[in-house]
């Protein structure tokens, strides 16, 4: 399998952290590319240019970082990340759609600072909007949530906050919120996690 993937993507980084996780590192081959690039060798292979994008060994082409996640975690034998059968009483499954949801509210923030008009109004909107998640996200780890064996809940979560520390520093999601803080410094040295860390901007 061949995983395509740019540095800066937390999405790609989510996949690049399971594939760790599983042990697959033998069985996919990591290309990095470029994005936003017209000559980018991404766009053969997914004319969208979006990462991650996975080639399996006959060609076929897995897209979104979602997708992809649950497919590599048919490809061994441990313990499921992703759980699709409720037998957790579909909490990974629930823990795993809030994350998500906090990482796709604060890239639009992000994506508005970067390549929009950065209105006032819809700035201050996308960061209450991301206080909000996170409060809800700090309530939540206190009575128990995102916590026990590493799961794809744990690690979504884990790399939207390193994330926005990383490239959105804006917004220092850390006050206030001492238990996500805690969550993410003692999930973010394992192995997974410090081999694929992000490069810095200053946004």
């Amino acid at each position: 399998m061949k995983l395509f993937y740019a540095s800066g993507s937390p999405y790609a980084r989510i996949v690049r952290v399971v594939v760790r996780e599983l042990g697959l590192e033998p069985r996919v081959e990591e290309v990095e590319v470029t994005l936003r690039d017209p000559n980018s060798s991404l766009l053969p292979y997914n004319p969208g240019g979006k990462v991650p994008t996975l080639q399996l060994d006959d060609g076929t082409i897995l897209n979104e970082s979602l997708l992809v996640l649950a497919f590599l975690d048919t490809r061994h034998g441990g313990r499921k990340l992703l759980p699709m059968d409720g037998s957790d009483g579909w909490r990974t499954l629930s823990e795993l759609g809030r994350a998500y949801a906090f990482l796709d509210a604060v890239t639009v923030w992000n994506r508005e600072l970067r390549f929009g008009q950065s209105a006032s109004g819809v700035i201050a909107l996308e960061k209450q909007r991301a206080d909000r998640a996170a409060d809800a996200l700090e309530a939540a780890v206190a009575g128990g949530a995102y916590s026990g064996s590493i799961d794809s809940g744990q690690i979504v979560l884990a790399a939207a906050l390193e994330n926005f520390a990383r490239r959105h520093k804006v917004w220092d999601w850390r006050v206030g919120r001492p238990r996500l803080s805690r969550f993410l410094d003692n999930i973010a040295a394992r192995p997974s996690f410090t081999a694929t860390v992000q490069p810095e901007i200053n946004l």
